[in-house]
């Protein structure tokens, strides 16, 4: 808008996702279908248009077929007013190789800063589940003056090791970066309480063109955003934090405000999607004030027959339910024959669910067939010699499988 910052939000999804095997067998971890509608990239997306940047570039390189697909069929904006999200898949424009990290994917793509020409640039990931208006970050960063602002979440300084961790004065200014350390820093106003990086941050041009620049002439470096520039940005006294307790999204509540979810292990995964089936899920997906963006397939509404009856669940479209389901969140165009049980699971599009056959406390990717009277996720044992199993015992069955 006239009078406005120019802003291009870069939006790293090379994830490969190992944690989450084996749905990320087949596709890049921002790609994995979550709550039944969406891929995970859908949530970074919609918290950037949602909030007016429409100028978007996502970088990807791990198996990203499937995620340019979503990227180029479902987000498109008004080419009319110049808007655009656009997958950038890694092109070797420096030479035949392929992105070393995450500050190296930015600096091989260089050419979307110089063509756009922005005054600030947005990175944020692609891998996490959750609400946020960035024009309020943005808002901040533009007052502080600060080369690079760090979207922050308050944890529990206990738990805070598993994070990168920032330590910071009573203004914002960033004075240490530390990842994962053993002895966590504290917010200013809370001993108990650390800030830890969400991987969600703004930069003025000038700063993260420097940045890159003098990472990619350092032999040494990881070129790694969090790792390697963030730390070049706090020596130089450029970096602020962002409280992300600040942050206030529309038709957010209480109780799911500030709710941010790293699902990049198959039990977080699964605990996520168990959770927005319960009574009164902390992540309200019916906010309308601020909603998270997909394409819904050409389907019919879900349909139950021969008695088939869904209780504290969530069913997609296209979905024909004959058989008992409880606790579970069904995709789209699944068929759960008569007879059959589905009990805290998690059933990815095109699932077919055979007569009498049993599945619980499992997870089931795109076009998995469960035979007439197969039984998964009852036996651990017997599911672990044919399957994936988690450390907290739920069952994984990878796309196409036909269940034994």
């Amino acid at each position: 808008m006239k009078g406005q910052p120019r802003v291009l939000g870069i939006v790293l999804a090379g994830g490969e996702g190992k944690r989450l095997w084996p749905l990320t067998a087949d596709r890049a971890k921002p790609a994995v279908p979550f709550g039944g509608n969406y891929r995970l990239v859908d949530f970074v997306l919609s918290n950037l248009v949602n909030a007016g940047f429409t100028n978007l570039a996502v970088l990807t390189q791990y198996k990203s077929h499937s995620l340019d697909r979503h990227i180029s069929t479902v987000w498109r904006l008004s080419n009319v007013l110049g808007q655009y999200v656009t997958p950038v898949p890694a092109q070797q424009r420096l030479g035949p190789r392929w992105y070393t990290g995450s500050a190296d994917a930015i600096f091989q793509s260089l050419n979307l800063v110089y063509d756009e020409k922005p005054d600030h640039i947005v990175v944020f990931g692609a891998d996490n589940v959750y609400r946020m208006d960035p024009s309020q970050m943005l808002d901040q960063h533009v007052r502080s003056g600060a080369g690079v602002t760090v979207a922050g979440m308050r944890v529990p300084r206990a738990e805070a090791k598993a994070f990168g961790c920032i330590d910071s004065d009573s203004t914002g200014l960033i004075t240490r970066f530390l990842e994962k350390p053993a002895d966590p820093p504290h917010v200013p106003d809370d001993p108990d309480v650390t800030f830890a990086s969400m991987g969600n941050y703004i930069f003025t041009t000038e700063a993260l063109l420097d940045a890159l620049r003098s990472d990619a002439a350092n032999p040494d470096s990881d070129h790694d955003m969090g790792g390697d520039i963030i730390p070049m940005l706090v020596d130089q006294g450029a970096a602020h934090v962002y409280d992300f307790a600040d942050n206030v999204v529309p038709g957010v509540t209480e109780r799911d405000r500030g709710y941010w979810r790293d699902v990049g292990t198959i039990d977080a995964y699964y605990d996520a999607h168990m959770d927005l089936v319960s009574v009164n899920p902390i992540f309200n997906l019916y906010n309308s004030a601020w909603p998270i963006r997909t394409a819904t397939p050409p389907l019919p509404g879900a349909k139950f027959i021969a008695g088939g009856s869904a209780e504290d669940s969530m069913v997609g479209p296209g979905s024909i339910i004959s058989g008992t389901v409880h606790g579970s969140v069904i995709s789209s165009d699944v068929v759960v024959e008569v007879g059959s049980v589905v009990q805290g699971s998690v059933l990815l599009p095109g699932v077919r669910i055979g007569k009498g056959a049993v599945v619980r406390r499992a997870i089931l990717d795109k076009n998995v067939v469960v035979p007439d009277g197969a039984l998964i996720g009852v036996d651990p044992s017997t599911d672990r010699e044919r399957y994936t199993v988690s450390a907290n015992g739920v069952t994984v069955l990878g796309k196409g499988v036909r269940a034994l």
